[in-house]
């Protein structure tokens, strides 16, 4: 049983206790109090019923609230889009891969652009796997990785074509977008908490 059924069940069970043990402080007769416990047992598992089929579509109806949260940190006008900075004190963008949605990581400290290799394989990116992987550094150190090009990756309107990215299962399942897509941009500043992309067209191949 995982933990929160557990707790479902220990807050039904205590929430039944409470008025059995009231009428059995009151002394009322046996027949009749037999037929309140019943009552209450019935309404009480009604509940449990309604509260059990309920969970999954209250547990989407969270996710979509927290996709809506998300969304509000990016706001898109023109071509300009502000990104809030998020509570771990990061930056992280809505973009598409080849099409295939993902919440990506912008590091200006990332020389290139990294995907998992769970977002690779979605986005149908084929990985050289000719010759032998290449060496980058990251912040747990040397890893190796494939070389790569997604055939487009956009963040709303602004968009890269043919960039080029790294793959590697020592990324996880996090994907960063590096400065080879920011210096495709037309600018990119931070102002407070909030980080600014801009560009008048797609950016060029």
């Amino acid at each position: 049983m995982k933990g929160d059924d557990q707790m479902y069940v220990v807050f039904y069970a205590l929430a039944a206790i409470l008025p059995i043990s009231a009428l059995m402080a009151r002394r009322m007769p046996l027949r009749r109090a037999a037929l309140l416990i019943g009552a209450w047992v019935g309404i009480f598992g009604m509940v449990a019923i309604i509260a059990g089929l309920g969970r999954a579509g209250l547990a989407d109806r969270w996710d979509q609230v927290k996709a809506t949260i998300r969304s509000d940190d990016q706001q898109i006008s023109g071509g300009t889009i502000r990104i809030r900075m998020a509570e771990d004190g990061h930056f992280w963008a809505n973009a598409r891969i080849n099409g295939v949605d993902r919440r990506m990581l912008i590091d200006s400290g990332a020389t290139t652009t990294a995907l998992s290799v769970a977002t690779a394989d979605a986005a149908h990116i084929a990985r050289d796997s000719s010759g032998f992987p290449t060496m980058i550094e990251t912040a747990n150190g040397r890893v190796a990785a494939d070389v790569a090009a997604a055939d487009t990756i956009a963040i709303g309107p602004i968009s890269a074509r043919q960039l080029h990215v790294v793959v590697s299962p020592a990324f996880g399942d996090v994907d960063v977008l590096g400065m080879n897509f920011l210096s495709r941009l037309d600018g990119w500043r931070v102002e407070g908490k909030t980080l600014i992309l801009s560009a008048t067209a797609p950016a060029p191949n």
